[in-house]
């Protein structure tokens, strides 16, 4: 069963809502190995027979057997008529490199006009908020979006959710819907994001309790945020660069270099990134972000390895940092980061750990855990099927991509911190940040745990034993955990 939505939601930390871990590949449909576009390319696209599922399936498995990154790890007589969905079908070629922890969901059938619109320039639709549930089971409002039903409403950061419906008539409190494991209940008000769909919600704040009706809405999701996206903080007289990045989409390079111009002209030299939620995104622009990082890096410096198959060994790529610019050489860069925290946003810490050592940090939680990337593939004859297929591995200059377990045992340097929905994101009394700041002050910490497996089984939630049945999520949703 593919993890549903609510896998982001309901984790404190967060897991990859989905599963996605976003889609490494360069916008414009071309992969981060450079040569298969969207549609085929180089790579075939597959058999042409028609819509029917049996078709489908045929030209999803065409694709899988000639670019998936593990072979040897495709499911065998696996039998189409078997699966009345061309997810379950997917989901069962790739079952035995998931339990070797390799593909978890990381292969997956989206519409592919809604996956381009959002790596585009972020468009989506719904309320406009990101949710979480707290240890003791009461749901939050992580983050509230710019533009969005929900802020509109005044919700934002920090908001409690007590009772959820689709009329007052059907307001249900959430501690009863939890108390029932009644989860479709908990679902039902938000699942719908097609615009026009009412919602009700009683919520509590800084301003009390109330019930506010909310209609969802299109909207472009801004990866970086106008509110609290750039700053530069005063830390005891030292200047530090503050930047938090939702998501790598194709909008978000031109924010990253307006970002790093501001930095190079107030002299910053120490950088605090915030990828607490970043479920990831496009290989292009975690790239761009990583040159940035890069300034005084030479271009005969490896920034990446790009490997694929065997069989298509000849894609295989060496991607070198380039010049940006409006890039800065940083003295140290603290990265906050949690479950959440996957795909593009590990591949730009990675990239950095040989280069900058003990001087890069990892801060919060454990990393998800997701080296490879996939190419995005559609189907000629069913033209919004778009097959995303693991089909790319992704090192650091120093070989280093064996991180399917998160970045904690990886980076030399790291400290625990809780994700404070009590302040603003963004504000150096938060506990995430100010751990960070104490970091780049060279103040001691306390290491995240070094067990990656002991770091996930006390996440406050595990896909595996929470009873949850919804649709798969969108392109949005899985890039961006919790999202509604």
């Amino acid at each position: 069963m593919r993890t549903p939505r609510w896998v982001g939601a309901l984790a404190l930390a967060g897991m990859l809502a989905g599963c996605g871990g976003g889609d490494d590949r360069a916008s414009g449909g071309v992969t981060g190995g450079g040569s298969a576009a969207v549609g085929g390319g180089t790579g075939s696209t597959g058999s042409t027979g028609g819509c029917t599922l049996r078709a489908r399936q045929d030209w999803a498995f065409s694709i899988l057997n000639e670019w998936y990154r593990y072979p040897e790890l495709l499911a065998g007589n696996v039998n189409p008529a078997s699966y009345s969905t061309l997810d379950d079908y997917v989901d069962a070629l790739t079952a035995p490199a998931r339990a070797q922890n390799r593909d978890r969901h990381f292969t997956y059938v989206t519409s592919a006009s809604a996956d381009a619109a959002y790596y585009a320039s972020g468009k989506t639709a719904g309320i406009g908020v990101r949710l979480a549930l707290t240890a003791s089971n009461r749901l939050f409002v992580r983050e509230a979006f710019e533009n969005t039903p929900a802020f509109a409403a005044g919700i934002d950061r920090g908001t409690e959710i007590l009772a959820v419906g689709t009329s007052t008539a059907n307001l249900r409190d959430v501690s009863d819907i939890i108390a029932k494991n009644d989860y479709d209940a908990l679902n039902a008000p938000f699942d719908d994001t097609t615009p026009g769909s009412a919602r009700v919600l009683r919520v509590s704040d800084a301003a009390g309790t109330r019930v506010v009706t909310l209609t969802t809405a299109n909207y472009s999701l801004a990866p970086v945020s106008s509110r609290y996206g750039v700053k530069v903080l005063d830390s005891g007289g030292r200047k530090v660069g503050y930047i938090n990045l939702r998501t790598f989409i194709s909008s978000a390079d031109d924010e990253l270099r307006s970002a790093f111009a501001t930095f190079r002209a107030q002299g910053v030299a120490d950088l605090v990134i915030d990828l607490r939620y970043n479920g990831g995104g496009l290989l292009a622009t975690a790239e761009t972000f990583t040159d940035l990082l890069g300034g005084g890096r030479s271009t005969s410096d490896v920034q990446a390895y790009t490997s694929y198959r065997l069989s298509k060994s000849s894609q295989d790529r060496i991607r070198y940092f380039r010049q940006e610019a409006q890039a800065i050489a940083p003295t140290r860069i603290a990265f906050i980061g949690t479950g959440a925290t996957a795909s593009a946003s590990e591949y730009v810490i990675n990239a950095l750990i040989p280069y900058l050592h003990a001087n890069v940090a990892l801060i919060g939680s454990n990393t998800y855990g997701k080296p490879v990337g996939q190419i995005p593939f559609d189907n000629p004859s069913c033209t919004d099927d778009r097959l995303l297929a693991v089909s790319l591995a992704l090192q650091n200059s120093a070989r280093q991509g064996d991180y399917f377990n998160g970045l904690a045992t990886k980076v030399e340097a790291s400290c625990q911190a809780d994700d404070d929905v009590s302040h603003a994101l963004g504000d150096p009394a938060e506990l995430s940040l100010r751990t960070a700041l104490d970091y780049i002050a060279g103040r001691s910490c306390t290491p995240i745990g070094t067990s990656a497996s002991a770091s996930r089984s006390t996440q406050l939630f595990a896909p595996a034993n929470r009873p949850l049945t919804v649709p798969h999520p969108n392109a949005a949703q899985r890039d961006q955990p919790g999202l509604f």
